[in-house]
């Protein structure tokens, strides 16, 4: 990745952008880029966002950003509506005005399956997808702040070799016979970040979230494995890119070498 104007990642809960983007908010903060993150379920005033500001504040990622919306799991954790059944026009508007305000050079969610399926996930891809493109629109959102054109989005994903050859290691148990794996085929992936020298980083930032280890869930998957090997899982992450500011054509296939 090339940032110059800052780095955003959009997530849905706290303690995903430990897990999924730990590793690069941890390398371009020290590197000296702005980075932040956008959460859009749960809300000030609950355990999870002082959890999410201690992470975000080991990763170098500033102040929590909140949507405001409840987690699919809990009305309890937000002021409005669960974010998957929320105005999506709604949810853009909110998105836009973080994105204008931040003016970042690359935005980074999650890829369509939303990583592995999880419905507020799939919401914030689509949600992110959305705003992106409008906010460069003066037309769009007019009370966001002003237009700001993303260069480029990632999409944080995991290799399909990957998934099949780890699943086992982190869930205890194979796959259940005709479960729908998570996962991108490997020739889709188009960016890998060796993150190795943050991995105690991302995995304090991780640790951050107490709460979601109580219930077992997020840290308490990885606590259980031998150092070395929650290392290797936790020092690479995987992206596919789109850009957004591509150079200007007068063939539609030119760039794609078919012309």
């Amino acid at each position: 990745m090339t940032v110059n104007g800052g780095l955003l990642c959009v997530h849905a809960h706290p303690d995903d952008e430990a897990l999924w983007t730990g590793g690069v908010l941890a390398r371009y903060a020290e590197a000296g880029v702005r980075t932040g993150v956008v959460t859009c379920t749960w809300t000030e005033g609950t355990r999870r966002v002082e959890e999410l500001r201690r992470s975000l504040a080991i990763l170098g990622a500033g102040e929590p950003r909140l949507l405001g919306y409840a987690d699919a799991g809990t009305n309890e954790s937000g002021e409005d509506d669960r974010f998957v059944e929320a105005d999506v026009d709604e949810a853009v508007g909110r998105l836009v005005g973080h994105i204008r305000e931040f003016r970042p050079d690359v935005v980074v969610t999650y890829d369509a399956f939303g990583g592995y399926g999880h419905p507020d996930h799939v919401r914030a891809h689509r949600v992110t997808l959305a705003a992106v493109e409008a906010a460069a629109y003066e037309q769009l959102y007019p009370d966001a702040g002003e237009p700001w054109r993303v260069r480029t989005l990632y999409l944080v994903t995991v290799p399909s070799t990957v998934v099949r050859a780890e699943w086992e290691k982190v869930f205890g148990a194979p796959p259940e016979p005709g479960q729908v794996l998570p996962g991108t085929p490997d020739e889709q992936v188009t960016t890998t970040v060796d993150v190795r020298p943050w991995a105690d980083r991302k995995w304090e930032a991780f640790q951050a979230h107490e709460s979601e280890a109580e219930r077992g869930a997020g840290p308490a998957m990885f606590a259980g494995l031998p150092d070395e090997e929650r290392d290797r899982l936790l020092g690479t992450e995987w992206y596919i890119r789109r850009d957004l500011a591509a150079p200007r054509s007068s063939d539609l296939f030119a760039e794609n070498g078919v012309a």
